[in-house]
């Protein structure tokens, strides 16, 4: 909501800074390593009865140690490199180099601070505390956002004072985060010592590489067509690039919060043995997702253009990044759905065969995205996003089924996939052919509510999860009713 307003005071090149901000984050979480994940499920297993109190403790503190070295030095070289990015990546034209590198200076502080808060994060994520910690989020991420604009509008819409502004924040997020975290933490024995050691983590650095290289083929696949247009593009047209992938990342902003409560679910569930409720909880969140991601794609698809033009009043803009948009949207969809054979994989502890696909992909696609983004700019970019999740979806997805829920796949396309894609796919095309398609703005924004309302409705009516929990509540509010009813007459 607030993006537009930032274009509008800080200009479009300025606010490419903050598109390559965020592409900095991304690729700064390959030093992850995987073990924020591990740490993840580890805390699910050992509220599941899989750990021992200083076990985990000590695993806690050995990832707080791994995570300030990795901040210190990646932050440091990032610093370091500022002026090269600066002089020789970016295409800048309006912006002094001089600002523009401490510009990527306080990026680089902002993402080393924010990067130490991913260990206390995780594990509040597999304990499960997922509604204070979405409290703590959504307070940060207005603070980081709107916060900002007063400062914007009354005293410097600079890139040097917005950059400050999130290393503050930052450092508030990072400090709140370890406090909370702390809290949690079950207490060791007094006799017990924790220490400075890393040799907890052998016990779990398969499953921590396995992860990692995961978020290595994640990051080539989804950030190498910005990395490559950071550099190809003007910086102003770079900034509009980015507002139209950004609207298209809403897909899957809808359907995180399910996913980061399912995975220490999933993982506590197969601690515990419960496989046939770890299977119907994975098909459960599979049609609400598949609701929630073709929703969401569909109206985006269909709407492109119009929505863009009244987020940001801007015509030729939207003309510009609509296609764009279209093709972001669409694979994004897919890729929503394409994370839970992950998800499957991670609760069992097991990621060989997701490395072995993920290493073909990379051979296969990577190359296919670079080709594709160097010939033909941002709409190659969207091209090749939009196939490399399809075919991920049709030719991998089956084997890794076949091998972690033997029978499971067809009948969980068949019947938590398809109905419900397809309802909304058809309600929201027709429905967009039955509207005048006014130029009003008002309107267009009535039109594109409408069109997104049909097609969510359409895919409720299409799962069967959801369709049985709406029916059986309202049979119970009736039969309350009745109850109610009889006693008083």
């Amino acid at each position: 909501m607030v993006l537009p307003l930032y274009i509008r005071y800080m200009g479009a090149e300025a606010y490419g800074l903050v598109g390559f901000f965020t592409l900095l984050q991304v690729w700064f979480g390959l030093l992850d390593m995987g073990l924020t994940p591990m740490l993840a499920r580890e805390t699910a297993r050992f509220h599941g009865g899989g750990m021992d109190i200083l076990a985990y403790r000590q695993l806690v503190r050995a990832l707080e140690g791994v995570f300030i070295l990795s901040a210190v030095g990646g932050g440091l070289l990032l610093f370091v490199g500022a002026g090269y990015i600066a002089q020789h990546w970016l295409q800048t034209n309006a912006l002094p180099l001089q600002q523009v590198e401490t510009a990527i200076q306080l990026m680089a502080i902002t993402i080393a601070v924010r990067w130490l808060g991913g260990v206390y994060r995780s594990t509040l994520s597999g304990a499960e505390r997922l509604v204070e910690l979405s409290l703590f989020n959504a307070i940060i991420a207005t603070l980081r956002t709107v916060g900002v604009l007063p400062m914007l509008l009354w005293v410097d819409a600079s890139p040097l004072a917005f950059f400050l502004f999130q290393l503050v924040v930052t450092a508030l997020e990072t400090i709140g985060l370890w406090l909370y975290a702390y809290r949690c933490l079950p207490r060791i024995a007094p006799l017990q010592h924790l220490g400075w050691r890393f040799s907890p983590l052998k016990n779990v650095y398969r499953f921590s590489l396995g992860i990692a290289f995961a978020s290595l083929v994640w990051v080539l696949i989804t950030q190498v067509d910005k990395l490559l247009l950071s550099h190809l593009l003007p910086l102003a047209d770079y900034g509009y690039f980015t507002l139209a992938v950004l609207v298209a990342s809403s897909v899957t902003l809808l359907s995180t919060p399910i996913s980061t409560a399912l995975l220490p679910r999933l993982a506590k569930l197969d601690a515990e043995g419960n496989g046939n409720t770890l299977l119907q909880l994975y098909r459960q969140t599979t049609q609400w997702v598949t609701l929630l991601a073709s929703s969401a794609a569909v109206t985006l698809a269909l709407c492109a253009e119009p929505l863009l033009e009244l987020w940001t009043g801007n015509t030729q803009l939207a003309q510009q990044a609509a296609p764009i948009l279209r093709l972001y949207a669409v694979g994004n969809s897919i890729l929503a759905v394409c994370a839970f054979p992950y998800y499957l994989q991670y609760a069992k502890g097991d990621l060989r065969l997701h490395l072995i696909g993920n290493a073909l992909f990379i051979v296969l696609l990577v190359p296919a995205t670079v080709l594709s983004t160097l010939h033909f700019g941002a709409i190659g970019a969207g091209y090749a996003w939009l196939a490399s999740n399809l075919i991920s979806f049709l030719l991998w997805l089956p084997f890794i089924h076949r091998r972690f829920a033997p029978g499971l796949h067809w009948g969980w396309v068949g019947q938590d996939i398809f109905p419900i894609l397809s309802a909304a796919a058809l309600a929201g095309y027709g429905m967009q052919w039955l509207l005048p398609h006014n130029s009003t703005a008002w309107v267009q924004l009535a039109e594109t509510l409408l069109i997104g309302l049909s097609a969510l409705l359409a895919g409720i009516t299409a799962s069967t999860d959801l369709r049985t929990r709406i029916t059986t509540k309202y049979k119970l509010y009736g039969a309350t009713t009745d109850f109610c009813l009889h006693r008083h007459l």
